[in-house]
């Protein structure tokens, strides 16, 4: 597993990233460097764009922190599985909770679907964006997950390329070794995981998936899980199984 500088302060700049160039700080970044973190003129943090790895870079400024100076790389970059983290939105905190741990468990994108049961018809993309970076910053990750707009299911699936797997949680599935059930799915050009809403989904939206080219259905255990709960355990599930923690 790759060694993380967790002592230094990271910051996502949306700037192009390379040795001797300089960055100005947005009004946030520079009174969180100064006010919250009390550094100033000379000392270090690591700084990432999603696109150029991770640099060491040095605060400039006379009253407070205004320019960072890309001194040297750290880390290259890397690139995220490819594992879509499809879910059915929810409300306020839940969802930025999910985003926080879909970043964190490697999800490359976020899309949110609107089902007949689903509570929320609105979200906030930049709010979600920002949960993205946040992740990101306190977890040495490189790559930023995409955040794209909500789409009704049936659209999802008309457009989704058929040669992705597309893993479904289900509380309506009998209940069965979900490890096994992924084990057995093959060679695979991407991951879809499907979380659907708090109350389950409809009956012609269920026999919809199940019409899917390549889609497997799985249980997550005995219990009934949260919608956010069940993205983390299956998310878990996936990794271990398909994604990029067996390579690591």
């Amino acid at each position: 597993m790759p060694q993380y500088d967790f002592t230094a302060p990271r910051l996502f700049v949306d700037a192009p990233l390379q040795e001797g160039g300089a960055v100005a700080l947005e009004r946030n970044q520079s009174n969180y460097l100064g006010n919250v973190l009390r550094l100033g003129a000379g000392d270090h943090v690591l700084v990432f764009n999603g696109r150029d790895g991770e640099w060491q870079a040095a605060i400039q400024g006379r009253k407070r922190p205004d320019i960072l100076t890309i001194q040297q790389r750290t880390r290259p970059q890397d690139q995220l599985p490819d594992v879509s983290y499809v879910f059915a939105p929810l409300k306020h905190a839940r969802l930025d909770y999910i985003a926080q741990k879909a970043v964190e468990m490697g999800a490359a994108r976020l899309v949110p679907v609107l089902t007949r049961h689903t509570q929320v018809s609105r979200l906030n993309a930049e709010r979600m964006r920002a949960n993205v970076i946040e992740a990101a910053e306190q977890c040495g990750i490189l790559s930023l997950a995409e955040v794209r707009d909500p789409v009704p299911l049936e659209r999802f699936l008309r457009e989704r390329p058929a040669s992705r797997l597309l893993v479904f949680c289900d509380e309506a599935a009998e209940v069965a070794d979900p490890l096994q059930a992924l084990q057995q799915t093959g060679e695979h050009v991407g991951i879809d995981l499907l979380i659907g809403p708090e109350g389950g989904f409809a009956a012609d939206e269920r026999e919809l998936l199940l019409r899917q080219a390549r889609v497997v259905r799985l249980a997550l255990g005995p219990r009934i899980l949260r919608a956010d709960t069940a993205g983390v355990a299956a998310l878990a599930l996936v990794q271990a199984t398909l994604g990029d923690w067996r390579s690591r």
